[in-house]
């Protein structure tokens, strides 16, 4: 008899065979019946991309850009209410004239490139520049003399006649803020009316240096109008300075409204909003007010950059027009104290090759500066607070002396006697000579 496992006795808990085709089958409906474990840990595992930004955060930032959007032009809307004084919308364009359409009708001056430089010619101190002009009264609102160097401490006014009383001069007083004139807004002036025949300006007072006037324009006050100005002002370019580095740079030098100030205007209302919105529905702004604040501010700052960068692109083509492909000699003479630079040179050729004293003297402390620089290897001396001389006494025969754009120096040529200050004169020689700028020895 065959044995027990032949005839197909089976032991308590063995399982019964399976054949070929049922172990495929078997296996087919494991697969489908679920993935190998492998696979489906796999999936369940995986991580989430750490960089992707959570869809909630970015509603939230865009909620807060718009609000800060909606600020901003709430606040120009503010404004052109008060710097429109008409209407909002005419068909009307600025009117300007330049220098050559002026008449100097009291005090001196000429034309100097595209500038008009004035200064009075007399005791009293009056200058009046005017010009012919037709146009309507009531399809303009203000008046805008383009002038630069204008002493705060004159009295300047606008002039103009009309046709409705042309025996009649009208005048409206004008602001002087840093060197620039002001507009005067016309629209509500009582005499402001029919056609105006002439437009006049009068600056009453000493002046150092004459007065550069570039043009007069009359401006209809639009709100389009207001709006390009303003973008003009703010987008204006602003070469560097020695104050750059310390100020916002970028734009004009007298703006309506600065662009910082909108800015922290709209901050500030922004984030009252903000606050308010938590208040009446705190669901719908889960960031805090701090955040919110700070996100406003940052807005800000990258519009402020943005004006910068702009402002930098344009600085460096400035810059590499003035500078690029020249030798050092051009460099030299196309900075700021390119003709101070141009006179120490020449100086210089008149000097012994071996370090002499040196005394500088310049009413600008820059100069002052910038002049003992250039003249070096020379024991060159200077007062960097104060604009003086050594006393004669301490000056010794073989001492140089170098003036530039300095008053109170008077030199006597028939005599050979220098004086500075109104102390005693001192021996000396012309060396050299320039527009201000002067060299002597003492003898």
């Amino acid at each position: 008899m065959p044995p027990d496992d032949a005839t197909g006795a089976r032991e308590p808990g063995d399982r019964p065979p399976v054949g070929a085709d049922d172990a495929i089958e078997a296996s087919a409906g494991r697969a489908d019946a679920a993935p190998p474990p492998q696979i489906a840990a796999t999936a369940s595992t995986a991580p989430l991309t750490a960089d992707a930004p959570k869809p909630g955060a970015v509603t939230h930032a865009g909620r807060l850009l718009a609000l800060f959007v909606a600020v901003v032009a709430l606040c120009m809307l503010g404004y052109l209410a008060f710097a429109v004084p008409g209407k909002w919308f005419t068909g009307v364009r600025s009117v300007a004239w330049g220098p050559k359409d002026m008449q100097i009708a009291k005090g001196s001056g000429r034309i100097v490139g595209d500038e008009l430089a004035v200064a009075p010619s007399d005791a009293s101190g009056l200058v009046v520049v005017s010009l012919r002009t037709t146009f309507r009264a009531s399809d303009y609102a203000a008046v805008e003399w383009i002038a630069i160097d204008v002493p705060d401490h004159l009295d300047v006014s606008l002039l103009w006649r009309t046709d409705f009383k042309p025996e009649t001069l009208n005048t409206l007083p004008l602001a002087v803020v840093s060197g620039r004139l002001l507009p005067a807004v016309t629209h509500d002036h009582a005499a402001w009316l029919g056609n105006i025949q002439g437009l006049a300006l009068a600056m009453k007072g000493p002046v150092a240096e004459p007065v550069r006037i570039r043009g007069v324009m009359a401006k209809p006050l639009s709100a389009p109008e207001v709006l390009r100005d303003r973008w003009r002002e703010w987008l204006a370019f602003e070469g560097w300075t020695g104050t750059s580095i310390n100020t916002v740079t970028g734009g004009a030098d007298l703006q309506d409204l600065p662009l910082p100030l909108l800015l922290a205007i709209a901050i500030g209302i922004a984030t009252l909003v903000v606050v308010g919105v938590k208040r009446v529905r705190p669901g719908a702004m889960p960031m805090t007010v701090f955040g919110a604040l700070a996100a406003f501010v940052l807005i800000a700052w990258l519009l402020l950059d943005l004006r910068w960068t702009w402002n930098l692109v344009r600085q460096v083509d400035a810059t590499a027009d003035r500078f690029a492909g020249k030798s050092y000699v051009d460099k030299r003479l196309a900075v700021e104290d390119g003709p101070l630079f141009a006179f120490v040179q020449k100086a210089k050729e008149s000097m012994p090759p071996t370090p002499a004293r040196v005394f500088v003297a310049a009413d600008s402390h820059y100069f002052r500066g910038r002049a003992a620089y250039h003249l070096y290897p020379h024991n060159a001396y200077f007062e960097a607070r104060s604009n003086a001389l050594p006393a004669p006494e301490r000056v010794r025969a073989g001492d140089w002396i170098l003036v530039f754009n300095r008053k109170g120096v008077q030199y006597d040529a028939a005599q050979s006697k220098l004086r500075w200050d109104n102390q005693q004169p001192v021996s000396a020689e012309l060396k050299a000579s320039g527009r201000g700028a002067a060299l002597f020895v003492v003898r």
